[in-house]
C-alpha cells in the first residue's frame, strides 16, 4: 500500500520538532510498522553521510536509526549548508552542487527533488513521518518556503503543531501561528502539542481546555522536559542550549574537554558521546579567557573553515590554543580543525574565500589545499599506534563518515589514522596525524568518539596523563534504551489514538 504521511510543524525552531519525530519514528516501529522519515529541506552544517556517499541532515539519520532502517538520501533530498561570507551550499540528492545562488530554476529543482524523494519512501514503507522546517508563518519566506505548508498542501497531510512551553509564550505562538495560517492550510493542523513542560502535565488541564476553546484544534500531548537525551542536534540552537547549561558531570576529578565554538562550526555532534561519558567534563569556548587549562582542547569541524581561521586570530582565541599546546596541553583537530592544526590552507580556486594561501596554527607538520571535489564516504579505518593519547591504541578498528573538500598531505612518520575501506572498498588512505609527543593530533573521520572501545581508551589515556592515572572512564555511549526511553515518554503522554487516526483506520489500534 501507500504510504500514510504525518507531519510535525512548529511554531519556531529549536522547539523539539526533531525529537518528536524521532520518539514517533520508534513507536511505530515498536507497533510493528515500516516507517520512515522525511525532510523536504534542511538548513544545518551537521550532516550525516548515507551508505552511497550521499549528504543529509544528522537528524534524519537519527530518525532513520530510531525507525530501525538505514538512513537514506530520499530522507532529505535538500541539503542546505551556509558558508559564511561564500553563500549557501546546496546539497541536492545527496551531492553538492554548488552555491544556491547558482542553481539555475533553483525553486523547480529543488521541489521536484523533493516530491520525488516523498513519493519514492511513500511507496516503500508504511508510514512516513515528516519533519518541518522553522515555522511555517515566516512572512518573508513564505513564498519560497519547501519545506512546511507546501508539502502538507500538496500531500494532504494532516499537522502536529508543536510548541516549546519551557521558553514561554506557547500560547500566543500557537494562536499566531494558526492565525497567518491561510484556511486550507489551517484546515490541516489536526492537533497541538505542548513540548518540555516543567511540572505534572496533569495540571495542564485548563490549557487543554482554553486552547481547545481558542483554536478548535484538540491537544495531543503534553510532553514532559525529558531531561539529557544523547540525540544528536540537528543545528547550532542545540549548541547554543548546550552553552547556556555548562557543563555535565561537575567534579574535581573528572576529564574536562573544552570545544571551540566557532561562528560556523559543524558536525559537534561528533562529541555527545564524550559529552555523556561518564567522569567527563565537556564545555563549548566562545572567547579565549574561557578556555582555561582543561585537559583537552578540541578544535571541530568548520564549514567555512578559513573564515573561522580568521576568527580565531581576530578573536586571539588561536592565540590561546596555541599557547595551550606550547606549555604541554592536549589538543585534538577534526576535519576543518585538523586543517587549521597544520601549517597552511591553500584555497587556489578561491573556494571558500578571497585568499589563496592562509597561514593555520602550526601546531600540525601538515598542509591543506582545497580542491573542487568533495569527498563523502562512510569510512573504516585503523588506528596507528603512538605515544601520549594515543599509547595503546595500535590495531583499533574504527569507523565513521569523511565529509571535506580539503586534501591535505602528511609526513608518513605522523601518521596516526589510515582508512582502510570507503564506501565499501578497500583503500589505505591516511586521514589523520599526530605530533612527536602524541599530543596533538588531527583526523578527517567524523564520529570517531561515538567509536565506544576507541572513546574509552582514549579518555583514560587523557585521564593517565593529566588527572588521576588509576581513574578508568565508564561506558556513557547511546544505546537502544536512550531511543526507548524518548518513545515511552511520548507515548505516555501523548493520544496515540489519535494519532494513529490521523493516519487512517488501520492504524487506530496499532498491530
Amino acid at each position: 500500500m501507500t504510504a500514510r504521511l504525518l507531519m510535525v510543524q512548529g511554531v519556531a525552531s529549536g522547539v523539539g520538532k526533531s525529537t518528536l519525530v524521532t520518539a514517533l519514528c520508534r513507536i511505530l516501529r515498536q507497533d510493528g510498522y515500516r516507517v520512515a522519515p522525511f525532510k523536504a529541506q534542511n538548513m544545518s552544517l551537521n550532516a550525516y553521510v548515507t551508505v552511497d556517499g550521499g549528504e543529509i541532515g544528522r537528524s534524519q539519520a537519527t530518525q532513520a536509526e530510531a525507525a530501525g532502517i538505514e538512513p537514506e538520501v530520499a530522507m532529505n533530498p535538500v541539503l542546505l549548508k551556509p558558508e559564511g561570507p561564500r553563500g549557501i551550499q546546496t546539497v541536492l540528492r545527496g551531492r553538492s552542487v554548488g552555491s544556491l545562488s547558482d542553481l539555475p530554476d533553483a525553486g523547480r529543482v529543488l521541489w521536484s527533488a523533493i516530491t520525488d524523494a516523498l513519493e519514492d519512501l511513500r511507496s516503500r514503507f508504511d508510514v512516513v513521518i515528516i519533519e518541518g522546517a522553522g515555522s511555517p508563518v515566516e512572512m518573508n519566506l513564505r513564498r519560497t518556503d519547501l519545506a512546511n505548508m507546501r508539502v502538507a498542501k500538496t500531500f494532504g497531510v494532516p499537522v502536529l503543531l508543536v510548541a516549546d512551553i519551557d521558553r514561554g509564550g506557547a500560547f500566543a505562538s500557537i494562536v499566531g501561528t494558526l492565525s497567518l495560517l491561510d484556511p486550507a492550510e489551517r484546515g490541516l493542523v489536526k492537533g497541538l502539542v505542548l513540548n518540555r513542560f516543567r511540572g505534572d502535565p496533569r495540571t495542564f488541564g485548563d490549557g487543554e481546555i482554553w486552547l481547545r476553546e481558542h483554536t478548535g484544534i484538540p491537544v495531543v500531548g503534553v510532553i514532559p522536559d525529558a531531561g539529557p537525551l544523547n540525540l544528536p542536534e540537528e543545528d547550532a540552537l542545540g549548541l547554543e542550549r548546550r552553552h547556556s547549561q555548562g557543563a555535565r558531570n561537575e567534579g574535581s576529578d573528572a576529564v574536562e574537554i573544552a570545544v571551540i565554538a566557532f561562528p560556523y562550526v559543524s558536525n559537534f555532534d561528533d562529541f555527545q558521546p564524550l559529552e555523556h561519558e561518564a567522569g567527563v567534563r565537556l564545555r563549548y569556548v566562545r572567547q579565549p579567557k574561557d578556555l582555561g587549562v582543561p585537559n583537552l582542547a578540541i578544535l571541530p569541524g568548520s564549514k567555512a573553515t578559513v573564515a573561522d581561521l580568521l576568527w580565531m586570530r581576530e578573536t586571539k582565541m588561536a592565540d590561546a590554543v596555541t599557547g595551550f599546546a606550547k606549555r604541554g596541553g592536549a589538543v585534538f583537530g577534526v576535519c576543518g580543525g585538523f586543517q587549521m592544526l597544520g601549517e597552511e590552507i591553500l584555497d587556489p580556486h578561491r573556494i571558500e574565500s578571497d585568499l589563496t594561501a592562509v597561514p593555520a596554527l602550526g601546531l600540525l607538520p601538515v598542509s591543506t589545499r582545497f580542491s573542487q571535489t568533495k569527498t563523502t564516504h562512510q569510512s573504516e579505518a585503523l588506528v596507528l599506534e603512538g605515544p601520549g593519547l594515543l599509547e595503546g591504541l595500535g590495531g583499533e578498528d574504527v569507523s565513521g563518515y569523511e565529509i571535506h573538500a580539503g586534501e591535505t598531505s602528511v609526513c608518513p612518520d605522523w601518521v596516526a589514522f589510515q582508512i582502510t575501506r570507503r564506501s565499501g572498498e578497500r583503500v589505505s588512505v591516511p586521514c589523520g596525524v599526530r605530533d612527536r609527543e602524541g599530543r596533538v593530533i588531527g583526523c578527517y573521520l567524523h564520529g570517531l568518539f561515538h567509536n565506544d572501545s576507541f572513546r574509552r581508551h582514549f579518555v583514560d589515556n587523557l585521564r593517565a596523563a593529566t588527572v588521576d592515572p588509576g581513574a578508568a572512564c565508564e561506558n556513557g555511549t547511546r544505546g537502544p534504551d536512550d531511543f526507548d526511553r524518548l518513545a515511552s515518554l511520548v507515548r505516555k503522554h501523548t493520544d496515540m489514538s489519535l494519532v494513529r487516526s490521523l493516519l487512517g483506520t488501520e492504524f487506530r489500534n496499532g498491530v
